[in-house]
């Protein structure tokens, strides 16, 4: 196996059976190359978009308006030190929204093993040393990164 890139109508990919002869092969395989690539791309943007999204909304403290402000607590730390130490604090309420949160954690997780898995196999791709191949990579993340990019802005 040649360690370095060459201009070739002829490669194996990933698997025994994507054995590519001829330039309509390799077409083809470019192709396919490129559109993993722009869906690598795009499930990057997807996750991010998703995190963004379903962020939840700081617990809100119901007795904020009772607590006191900094110079009470300049006075009550004066005065009383052991006692200040002994206030209890305010207890934030559970997330009433656990199962909404852990399907979107299994959802992520599956996500992110996609995104993991697809991208050492385009690696792999770009590891035959085709040059083809490897523009194809390349065409697709710019691609890929042109097309689903603006999708952050819209959340």
């Amino acid at each position: 196996m040649q360690m370095t890139f060459g201009v070739s109508s002829s490669v194996t990919l990933l698997f025994d059976f994507w054995d590519v002869h001829g330039p309509a092969g390799m077409v083809l395989s470019v192709f396919v190359v490129l559109l993993l690539t722009v869906f690598y791309e795009v499930l990057k943007v997807w996750r991010v978009w998703l995190g963004r999204s379903s962020k939840l909304a700081p617990p809100h403290c119901p007795d904020a308006a009772s607590l006191p402000s900094h110079s009470d607590t300049i006075s009550v730390l004066e005065s009383s030190p052991s006692e200040s130490s002994l206030t209890p604090m305010a207890s934030h309420p559970p997330v009433s929204n656990t199962r909404n949160s852990w399907l979107l954690h299994c959802i992520q997780t599956v996500l992110h093993m996609l995104q993991v898995s697809l991208g050492y196999m385009l690696m792999l791709c770009v590891m035959s040393y085709n040059t083809w191949i490897f523009l194809g990579v390349i065409v697709g993340s710019v691609l890929g990164y042109f097309i689903s990019f603006p999708l952050l802005g819209q959340t």
